[in-house]
């Protein structure tokens, strides 16, 4: 499973990259500690299929990053994708290294 740091992840939004970002945690997460990803729950991911980009990095997070893990492997057996990234350390990783204004959620 290919990941992406939560630095290289900010390196990717300072420089301008296209790229899509999926939270898939569940609602009340989102709304309490979010970093501007689209909401797909894990649940609910294979009534979503047509959510996901297929031209461009998929970047997908969740708290720590097992659920988002979770998610990245399932769509790549679901979908054959090749352009999806786990997120490594989530939320707590975007938290504890980028900043610390967003709770640890």
């Amino acid at each position: 499973m290919k990941t992406k740091s939560v630095i290289e992840l900010k390196a990717m939004i300072d420089t301008g990259q296209s790229f899509q970002l999926i939270d898939v945690r569940e609602p009340y997460e989102h709304e309490f500690s979010n970093i501007q990803g689209e909401l797909i729950p894990l649940n609910t991911l294979t009534g979503n299929f047509e959510r996901i980009d297929k031209d461009k990095p998929v970047i997908i997070y969740c708290r720590s990053g097992a659920r988002s893990g979770q998610a990245v492997m399932f769509l790549e057996a679901q979908l054959g994708l090749d352009n999806l990234y786990n997120l490594d350390g989530g939320i707590l990783a975007w938290s504890d290294e980028i900043d610390p204004k967003i709770p640890k959620y």
